[in-house]
């Protein structure tokens, strides 16, 4: 190995106990290939085994806690203890090429397509999302909150009995913990129109339940996107409050979403930096920061490593090129791919639903 290389590979231990080997993590990414009974497939197994051998840590594709929060066509369930075999399949596949594994727990609120939740779209407040022909989504009663609430501690339950190394709250990218957290989507006079309460909510009632029935070391982080392009909507303000929060609630990390790991704020702060350097400094040592974002080389992944984030989440890097670690611990970073190859699907292990998409989404890859 190059020596220059030696930061990506030093272990790190969570407050939790749990340390990977490398600071190399495969970041969660829809590959809408579970099964119709939301079991995980052979196919979603075989892409994540291609994958697991090298990082420090996989974090799975987002599963949803409740039947009204599935989001997509194909994703795997861990609404209820019939998905626990499905569940621990996927955890010892990937536990099994040695890497720590982290179930991605969700709702997807107003983001859920009607025809997999019977029509019935669910958020803080009836206001639809702004792409066309979103359906206004209908508000939920306070039991019900608190019913979604619960259901985040009992399918951390199903992951602890499932053998997962910890679970990733899913605060980002516009799904039912960001609706809450957003101006634009939550408009309530109760409790729950304090922005904050429902995302706190969820996170103390997922340490509740680690601290219930986890036997051993367990982690708990929290993802979420810095900013949103809606009036109104989150700011890099907001965001810098949301953090204040978590790094008060002895999680394990937080995750930042993002498509470029060196974008700059839009709005809400007058800073110049990026928003990972922003977002690291208000984190400080209370809690690490995975950062992520079109990381493709060793020297993308170095760079970014530079700004103080604990860990590096690769994305679209990792399906491009399976082999991404091996071949900076091997010397071989030179050889590592950057583009799509459109003739590689076997190769690259990706399922036909997820493969589709890819080839199909001009701009989301490099080489499509």
């Amino acid at each position: 190995m190059n020596k220059k290389y030696l930061p990506l590979f030093q272990p790190f231990t969570f407050k939790s106990g749990i340390e990977t080997d490398n600071r190399i993590v495969m970041a969660p990414m829809t590959n809408f290939s579970s099964n119709e009974d939301g079991t995980v497939s052979d196919d979603e197994v075989a892409y994540y085994v291609r994958r697991s051998n090298g990082v420090g840590m996989v974090i799975t594709a987002c599963t949803y806690v409740t039947l009204n929060g599935k989001g997509f066509d194909g994703e795997f369930g861990g609404h209820s203890d019939e998905m626990i075999p499905s569940l621990r399949r996927l955890a010892s596949a990937i536990k099994g090429e040695g890497a720590k594994v982290i179930l991605q727990i969700f709702h997807g609120g107003r983001m859920a397509p009607p025809h997999l939740v019977d029509g019935d779209v669910v958020s803080a407040s009836a206001v639809p999302a702004e792409a066309e022909g979103s359906p206004v989504p209908r508000e939920l009663s306070a039991a019900e909150v608190d019913e979604i609430i619960k259901a985040f501690g009992e399918t951390t339950r199903r992951a602890i009995e499932a053998g997962f190394d910890g679970v990733e709250i899913h605060g980002a990218n516009g799904y039912l913990i960001q609706q809450f957290f957003s101006p634009h989507s939550n408009r309530r006079t109760d409790k729950w129109g304090e922005r904050l309460a429902f995302p706190l909510a969820v996170v103390d009632e997922v340490k509740k339940t680690v601290a219930a029935y986890a036997k051993t070391p367990f982690a708990v982080g929290y993802r979420f996107s810095p900013e949103e392009p809606e009036t109104p909507g989150i700011t890099m303000a907001d965001t810098l409050e949301l953090i204040n929060a978590l790094k008060e609630k002895d999680l394990d990390y937080l995750h930042v979403s993002l498509f470029e790991f060196w974008s700059k704020p839009r709005r809400g702060v007058d800073d110049s930096r990026s928003r990972l350097e922003i977002i690291q400094e208000r984190a400080g040592d209370k809690v690490p920061v995975i950062g992520v974002g079109s990381i493709y080389t060793a020297d993308d992944a170095l760079k970014a490593l530079s700004t103080g984030v604990s860990l590096i989440a690769i994305a679209r890097g990792l399906i491009i090129e399976p082999d991404w670690v091996q071949k900076v611990e091997n010397g071989q970073e030179d050889q590592i791919v950057t583009k799509i190859d459109k003739n590689n699907q076997d190769k690259l292990v990706v399922p036909d639903p997820l493969w589709n998409a890819i080839i199909n989404t001009p701009g989301w890859f490099p080489g499509v």
